[in-house]
């Protein structure tokens, strides 16, 4: 999306009459409205902003290149929009921001401000405590519905977030019991909080618990939130439905630039350079190219062979393909499956067993039809492949159902593979798991193909 004609009217000159236009705008327009505008215009457009949607666009993940725009802004202007973001925004932020700009920022903002980033900053961004927000209501187990729902009036305009109330022991600190907003107001205004809603143990998370399980738990139990707390069951924060998607897309980006065979970008792809994109680029295609090096090595062991019968060459970009295809295809299911958490690292040999009648099946399904290829371009007449076509397509067929069969084991378990020596399973890429399987197809199908045409062809 472009600039609208209301933020170019603004860069042309007239603020107060821009303010009044984009005043009935959502944040979320806004934001994707200025992404395209250079950092200095848009830092532009964020000062001309009412100060309350000016957070609320400082605040959308629409806005990707935010802190090259806070990088514009003067200190005094933008420390009172960092103090009203969401913290778990504040934090994601700060993230980005060189160090230097770090140092600059910090010693204006807020005490609790500076306190909540040293929290969640503490923590990986890819954990529970790391995409939280620390903007929780809570009230002691003493009080009584009125007193919270009084509270909520007070101070709950300036919450991100009131899905519900957090009930805690008032000596302890510790989490006893959770309210939803709507339970509080349809109850007794007399009542204990602690008999408000049902009496069911709490669902919690850890600060170091990963977003994708995180978001498995809000997923499974219909929750728009769920609380964090430490070791003590003291709540630290909570993570929103909000903040899980914003993260799992973020999540989902990187594991398809992965799969894609390469590193996930931390930028959008039209505003990273060029030199940054090779980079991300240039290393696993390096790693691919020496990859398939080996099966130029497997060609040149069986140059003898193929130069004896050439009709054996016309196969291999069937047979390594097939084998490479195969793999991939486990590879993504298994990637899956771990993701979901359908399966651990001691699943593996389930996997195991699970792929090898799979891989056989389909190496044979798709050997038939080679066969029948072979046979059928031999009878119409639409290529001659010598007088012993019937060897050259037994071997295709039996070459595709060892290639096939060996391709989805080694696709089910390269993540395994990977996740037991440290590394992320999305790094099983498809064009990995292909030049894995391209150089041992090669050897397949000429061991195959030595064993059935000797004597004749070969």
């Amino acid at each position: 999306m472009t600039a609208t004609p209301e933020l170019l009217y603004l860069l042309s000159g007239d603020p107060v009459e821009f303010s009044q236009v984009v005043a009935g705008m959502q944040p979320a327009d806004v934001a994707e409205a200025i992404r395209d505008l250079t950092p200095a215009a848009a830092a532009r457009v964020l000062a001309a902003l009412p100060f309350d949607l000016a957070v609320q666009v400082l605040d959308d993940p629409e806005l990707e290149h935010r802190t090259a725009i806070l990088q514009q802004v003067d200190v005094a202007a933008a420390v009172p929009l960092i103090d009203a973001m969401s913290s778990d925004q504040q934090a994601e932020l700060f993230r980005e921001l060189p160090e230097a700009e770090r140092e600059r920022f910090l010693p204006a903002l807020a005490r609790h401000t500076r306190e909540g980033l040293e929290l969640l900053l503490r923590y990986p961004p890819e954990s529970a405590g790391g995409i939280m927000t620390t903007e929780v209501l809570t009230v002691p187990a003493t009080w009584t519905v009125e007193q919270a729902l009084q509270l909520v009036r007070r101070v709950g305009g300036a919450k991100e977030t009131v899905y519900a109330i957090y009930v805690i022991d008032p000596d302890s600190k510790r989490l006893r019991h959770v309210v939803s907003l709507r339970e509080l107001v349809l109850s007794d205004r007399n009542q204990p909080v602690t008999e408000v809603g049902t009496t069911r143990k709490v669902l919690t998370v850890g600060p170091y618990t990963d977003r994708e399980d995180v978001a498995r738990l809000i997923s499974k139990y219909d929750l728009l939130a769920v609380p964090v707390v430490d070791k003590e069951q003291r709540i630290l924060g909570i993570v929103t439905v909000d903040d899980v998607i914003d993260a799992l897309v973020t999540e989902l980006t990187e594991d398809v630039q992965k799969l894609g065979g390469m590193e996930a970008l931390d930028e959008p792809y039209l505003e990273i350079s060029i030199p940054r994109m090779l980079r991300k680029r240039a290393g696993w295609l390096a790693a691919l190219f020496i990859g398939e090096m080996l099966t130029a090595t497997a060609m040149g062991h069986f140059e003898g062979e193929i130069s004896r019968a050439v009709v054996l060459a016309l196969f291999v970009p069937l047979i390594i393909s097939s084998g490479g295809n195969s793999g991939s295809q486990a590879t993504s299911l298994v990637i899956r499956a771990m993701a979901l958490r359908e399966v651990g690292l001691r699943d593996w040999w389930r996997v195991a067993v699970r792929e090898l009648p799979s891989g056989f099946a389909l190496g044979a399904f798709l050997g038939v039809i080679g066969a029948a290829r072979i046979l059928l371009w031999q009878a119409v007449g639409w290529y001659d492949y010598g007088l012993h076509y019937g060897l050259v397509a037994m071997t295709v067929a039996l070459a595709l159902v060892g290639v096939v069969t060996f391709g989805s084991l080694a696709g089910s378990m390269l993540p395994f593979v990977l996740r037991r020596l440290g590394f992320d399973p999305a790094s099983a890429s498809a064009p990995f798991v292909a030049t894995l399987v391209d150089v041992t197809g090669l050897v397949i199908y000429f061991t195959v193909a030595l064993a059935l045409l000797r004597g004749t062809l070969l």
